[in-house]
C-alpha cells in the first residue's frame, strides 16, 4: 500500500506514548486472533450469519442498546414497544452482519457474481463521462461499504471519506481490505477538506456519508425532530457547481445487496448562500429519512443522531428495557 492510498496524519501517532503504542499492538493482535482470522475462515455467508447472530445475543449487554431504543421511540412514536424492539433486533443483526462481512469485501464484487444488484448505473456512467465531478451522498444503510466499491469499480475517479480509527494498526488493516476492494483513495473525515476541494476542482468526484450527528452543522428536521447535520456535501456541490448523487443500499441476504443510484440533482442557487445550503441539506436529510423508513432495521440506530434535549422533549430519556 502506497502513501497516496492511505492518508493518516502522522502527528496523531507521533503524539502517542510508549504504553499507548503497546496497547495498540495488543489490540491489533486480539483483533486478528479473536475476530479477523475466524471470520475470514468462515467465508462470507457464514461470517455474515454468525456476526448477525452474535450481535443479537450481545445487544442486551451493550450500553448502546438504550440509545437504539430511545432513537426508535423518537422516530416512531406511533409504533408499539414490541414493534420498536423488533426493529432494534434487526438493527443489531445488520451491524453484526456488516462486521462479519468486512474481511470478505473483495469477494462481494458489485460487478462479478450475483451478490450485488445495481439499479441506476446510467447515472454513474453519465458522471464519469462528464469529467466534471460530483458529490455522492448516502447514509449508514445495510452494509455501507458496498457503495464505495460500486463507484470505484465502474470506475469513477472518486475520493472516498472514512472515519479514521485511533488504533493505526487496525486502521491500516481495514483500509487494506478497502483498497483490495477497488477503493483507491481514502481520506479521513474532518481531515480531508482540502483533498476534497482539490478533487472537485480537478473534475473528480467525492463521496461522503451525510446521516450522522455533526455538532457544528445545521439543525435540520429528521423524523420530525431537529438534528445537527453536516453541511459539507451541500457546500461542496454549490461551490463547484456539481450535482449531488444520492445512493442507497438494501440488504437482500447474507453478503447480498441491492444498490440504487438515484437521480442526480443540482442544488438550487438563489443568491442567498446560507439558505441554499440549508435547502440542500434538508433535501439530503429527507432522502435519508425516506430510505430509513423503507428499511428501518437496516440503519445504524446505535449512533446518537439527535441531541439529548430532543430525547427529553419527546419524553424518551428512560426507554424501557425488555
Amino acid at each position: 500500500m502506497t502513501d497516496t492510498q492511505y492518508i493518516r496524519p502522522k502527528d496523531i501517532d507521533n503524539r502517542s506514548t510508549f504504553w499507548q503504542r503497546v496497547q495498540w499492538r495488543v489490540e491489533a493482535i486480539a483483533w486478528d486472533v479473536i475476530y479477523w482470522w475466524p471470520m475470514t475462515a468462515l467465508g462470507p455467508d457464514r461470517a455474515s450469519n454468525f456476526g448477525g447472530w452474535l450481535f443479537k445475543k450481545l445487544a442486551p449487554l451493550l450500553s448502546q442498546r438504550k440509545t437504539v431504543l430511545r432513537n426508535l421511540r423518537l422516530a416512531f412514536p406511533e409504533k408499539t414497544e414490541a414493534a420498536r424492539e423488533a426493529i432494534a433486533q434487526q438493527a443489531w443483526e445488520n451491524v453484526g452482519r456488516t462486521a462479519g462481512e468486512l474481511p470478505h469485501l473483495p469477494k462481494i464484487d458489485p460487478y462479478k457474481g450475483d451478490r450485488v444488484e445495481i439499479t441506476g448505473l446510467e447515472h454513474l456512467d453519465a458522471i464519469a463521462a462528464s469529467e466534471k465531478g460530483a458529490v455522492f451522498i448516502s447514509g449508514h444503510l445495510a452494509n455501507w461499504e458496498i457503495m464505495a466499491a460500486v463507484i470505484c469499480n465502474r470506475p469513477v475517479d472518486c475520493l472516498i471519506t472514512y472515519r479514521m480509527l485511533n488504533n493505526p494498526h487496525i486502521d491500516r488493516r481495514i483500509n487494506k481490505v478497502r483498497h483490495d476492494y477497488g477503493i483507491d483513495v481514502l481520506t479521513p473525515k474532518g481531515l480531508g477538506t482540502r483533498e476534497m476541494m482539490r478533487a472537485l476542482s480537478a473534475g473528480r468526484a467525492v463521496a461522503l456519508m451525510n446521516d450522522q450527528k455533526f455538532n457544528q452543522g445545521v439543525a435540520i428536521p429528521f423524523f420530525g425532530h431537529d438534528a445537527m447535520t453536516a453541511p459539507g456535501p451541500s457546500r461542496l456541490a454549490l461551490k463547484y457547481d456539481v450535482p449531488i448523487v444520492p445512493f442507497s443500499t438494501t440488504r437482500t441476504g447474507p453478503a447480498r445487496f441491492h444498490v440504487t443510484i438515484h437521480e442526480p440533482f443540482l442544488p438550487e442557487k438563489t443568491g442567498d448562500a446560507d439558505a441554499d445550503v440549508k435547502a440542500c441539506v434538508t433535501r439530503i436529510t429527507a432522502f435519508v429519512e425516506e430510505q430509513v423508513r423503507a428499511n428501518p432495521g437496516q440503519w445504524f440506530w446505535q449512533h446518537r443522531r439527535w441531541p439529548k434535549d430532543a430525547w427529553a422533549k419527546a419524553g424518551v430519556m428512560d426507554a424501557p428495557s425488555s
